[in-house]
């Protein structure tokens, strides 16, 4: 009986649908909507042409990476010369300054400073678990206080009190441990 009456109700649904349908005259091919997307805004196309910091990335090459970024950065006013603390006498800075500088940042950052490593990257779903395999590494190798941050990426090295040896120990062994990871990963 169940079954006799859901197929009553299929077939009067089936019927009601195509009761407001239009007929399509011969020769004529419907039309299906589609969805279309705009085009990447200018915004989109400048973040996917800022450098990507990767594990390896040595100092050598960040600065490289930078320098993109010190230009816009100088062009914005925001410093003068060479990077910021790059051998020029460091002095608080004013509130005129600093306003000028997070300005010129809010133009700058989102263009030219580099992305970080794809392992460490908020955007990327796995990020936290690769946090997780390198804590997991470094107590392995004899790192007592480290932990996940509460962002849920970086790594916090020394506990509450601080311990000198779970920080400089860490310090040392925390890029071997995420070469590791990464190399299980792939």
């Amino acid at each position: 009986m169940r079954s006799q009456v859901l197929l009553v109700a299929a077939i009067v649904l089936a019927g009601l649908s195509a009761c407001g349908a239009e007929e399509q005259p011969a020769g004529e091919a419907a039309e299906v909507a589609t969805l279309q997307s705009a085009a990447p805004s200018a915004a989109a196309s400048k973040a996917s042409q800022r450098p990507r910091e990767r594990l390896d990335t040595t100092p050598e090459e960040w600065e490289q990476m930078l320098a993109p970024y010190y230009k816009c950065m100088r062009e914005q006013g925001a410093i003068t010369k060479g990077r910021p603390g790059g051998g020029i006498s460091v002095k608080p800075a004013t509130e005129e300054e600093t306003k000028k500088y997070e300005a010129a940042n809010r133009i700058c950052e989102p263009q030219y400073f580099p992305l970080p490593a794809w392992e460490k990257d908020p955007a990327n779903p796995e990020a936290r678990d690769f946090a997780v395999a390198v804590v997991k590494c470094l107590k392995i190798k004899g790192v007592e206080y480290v932990a996940v941050d509460s962002d849920g990426l970086s790594i916090a090295l020394g506990g509450d009190d601080n311990d000198a040896q779970s920080i400089r120990l860490g310090m040392e062994l925390i890029p071997d441990c995420e070469r590791q990871v990464a190399a299980k990963n792939k």
